[in-house]
């Protein structure tokens, strides 16, 4: 970045920002009184899309805390939500973070011993539920072994279903917002909270994320103003969000540290209006109607949307089937010359062809997910499969890939224009981290966006940092002279086979999830003699496949026995097997009989496949492979 083009950037980003000065509070009131009347907010109420302003963000936020102010919530104390993402969702945080408490997120999937164990961890005193399921959750817990302690207050925004309802504890959104908007008719109140604004430090805590628990139970990751905000600044420069008109979709979990970093957090950091989904199932629909400028897709939704779009070719009339497939096997090689040139067209015939493609062919298409208007699209979160950027980038749509975790508050590495290599994460965030390369292959960084510890837990607070370098856990390449950052895989999740190979296995697992027949693979072969994999087959399309040839089933379960779903399946096995050298081979394979489910162990609330859970619950399908006597890790 010019020095001009740095002097324009601060003079665009509100006060604090770029200096990590600021927190998340301030910038809200700073929003309200510079652009008191701009949309913030926009939700779907009876299938219309309703809006609210800064300024009535600003006075939902006002009323919540003043009213938790008069029930004793003060600096320090926390509040948990568990709810879907909606307005009352970033009212409660930003209420909580202005008078110096901390919100906790709590997954709405999460079942009530889950709930119970964060809520104990991190003491919290008030909890924000979304809707009667929500509530019943929190009740469940108060009410189970020993309870929650420090539970004083349990708020409901959605009311439907309690009016007998009638625990001590319990008390409607609405309710607490009313006694709020009285407390900020007092002059005295409302100073009160500005000065409590004023106080606030950045280097304070501002939540607690938990970690997804794939090896144990979930830590309360403890992110501070300064953290969370600079790596939003970051982001946002690095993709020209500067005096661009903003909106997003904010439709994953906000308890998940991508969510709440691409919502709310840039929201406050680029003034961008921010557009609940009704669901997430509905997101595709909201897409459509919102057209977003900007979307973050975890992989398993960017494998959705493009089975959608590959779904409605197929339905398509013969000749537009026909058009749509000869489109693409013309893009995808100008979209893998064009990223190998630095984003750009290796020639004028390439540029005018994609170009040609994208107006006659995939704009439509695009279109038909919402994304026609969206100028930057990103992923994270999990390894994703290159055939799929490939795909969108053909369609002329590029997807950045993002790299970082919870203990970074959010990103560290980012690709953009230019810098958008298949397979690699991009080079570092400019100004506030740095990485380097451990003796073992792993990544480990520091810097302002690094986590302030783990709640309660010094041991592993301190474990988590070598000289004050944080250890990711993840083994990398880093090219010297880009410094992009390619993930090779989990630390922990590295293969040796009995002959000593080491086998990266999530390279093979995306392999074979590049396949519509196949939702997810765990590859086996830990202490092993040879690799295999257990497979879940993708609802939706083998579905779809068994209906076309007359096939009845009625559930998952029925669908994987049918004939034809194991040759299908094995075609793709013997297809990424070639792209394999032999030892990575897969040998053999079980079609898992159910789908694997968070309430079932088997999946983190971030759908990330619990593998030592998975060689427990899935024994017997290991053992008809290997045989009884081999014993391992998946």
């Amino acid at each position: 970045m010019s020095r001009h083009d740095r002097a324009l950037a601060d003079a665009q980003m509100p006060p604090g920002l770029r200096e990590g000065q600021t927190t998340m509070p301030a910038l809200l009131r700073y929003r309200a009184q510079q652009k008191p009347h701009h949309m913030a907010l926009r939700e779907k109420v009876r299938g219309i899309w309703q809006g609210v302003t800064w300024s009535d963000y600003a006075h939902h936020v006002q009323a919540f805390a003043l009213f938790l102010k008069s029930r004793g919530f003060t600096s320090g104390d926390t509040l948990v939500i568990a709810s879907d993402g909606t307005p009352e969702w970033f009212y409660a945080d930003m209420a909580a973070q202005s008078l110096g408490g901390v919100t906790v997120g709590i997954y709405p999937t999460n079942p009530w011993p889950e709930l119970q164990y964060i809520v104990r961890h991190c003491r919290a005193k008030v909890a924000v539920c979304g809707d009667q399921e929500q509530t019943d959750k929190v009740l469940e817990a108060m009410r189970q072994g020993e309870g929650m302690p420090d539970m004083q207050l349990v708020l409901t925004v959605d009311w439907k279903g309690m009016r007998h309802y009638g625990d001590a504890c319990l008390m409607s959104w609405q309710d607490a917002l009313a006694q709020g908007r009285s407390l900020v008719q007092d002059e005295a109140q409302l100073a009160q909270w500005h000065a409590c604004v004023d106080q606030l430090q950045p280097t304070q805590d501002a939540l607690i994320v938990y970690t997804s628990g794939t090896t144990g139970m979930p830590k309360g990751a403890r992110i501070s103003h300064r953290g969370i905000l600079l790596n939003a600044a970051m982001l946002g420069q690095v993709h020209g969000y500067n005096g661009q008109p903003l909106s997003v979709v904010c439709y994953l979990p906000l308890c998940h540290v991508a969510e709440r970093l691409m919502s709310p957090v840039m929201q406050l950091a680029y003034g961008s209006v921010v557009y609940f989904a009704e669901s997430i199932d509905a997101v595709t629909q909201n897409l459509r109607e919102i057209g977003p400028s900007y979307f973050f897709g975890v992989p398993r939704i960017w494998e959705k949307l493009q089975q959608h779009i590959v779904i409605a070719s197929q339905e398509a009339r013969p000749w537009v089937r026909q058009v749509f497939e000869r489109a693409l096997k013309v893009a995808i090689p100008i979209a893998q010359r064009t990223i190998d040139n630095g984003d750009r067209p290796v020639n004028w015939r390439d540029a005018l062809v994609a170009r040609l493609l994208r107006w006659l062919v995939f704009s439509n298409l695009l279109a038909s997910v919402g994304l026609d208007r969206t100028w930057v699209s990103m992923t994270g979160g999990a390894s994703i499969s290159p055939s799929v950027i490939l795909f969108f980038r053909a369609m002329g749509l590029a997807i950045y890939q993002i790299y970082g975790m919870t203990e970074t508050s959010g990103v560290t590495h980012t690709q953009c224009f230019g810098k958008s290599r298949l397979g690699w994460c991009g080079p570092l965030l400019p100004e506030v981290v740095e990485h380097r390369v451990g003796n073992d292959g792993e990544l480990m960084v520091r810097g302002p966006i690094t986590f302030s510890g783990y709640l309660y837990d010094p041991k592993a607070s301190q474990e988590a940092f070598t000289d004050g370098w944080l250890h990711t856990g993840d083994v990398v390449e880093i090219d010297g002279a880009t410094q992009e950052v390619q993930i090779l895989d989990r630390k922990k999740a590295i293969l040796i086979t009995s002959g000593g190979k080491n086998i990266t296995p999530s390279l093979i697992e995306n392999a074979l999830k590049e396949s519509i027949y196949i939702s997810e693979a765990i590859l086996l072969g830990d202490g092993r003699h040879f690799l295999a994999a257990l497979i879940q087959i993708d609802l939706d399309t083998v579905g779809k496949w068994a209906q076309e040839r007359g096939m009845a089933y009625t559930t998952y379960e029925s669908l994987a026995k049918l004939e034809g779903v194991h040759g299908l399946v094995d075609v793709a096995v013997k297809d990424v097997n070639e792209r394999f050298s032999r030892v990575e081979n897969i040998r053999k394979f079980v079609i898992l009989g159910k789908q694997l489910d968070h309430d079932d162990g088997e999946l983190t609330a971030t759908m990330k496949v619990r593998r030592n859970v998975i060689e427990k619950k899935f024994a017997t399908e290991i053992a008809s492979i290997y045989g009884p006597a081999q014993k391992g890790n998946a």
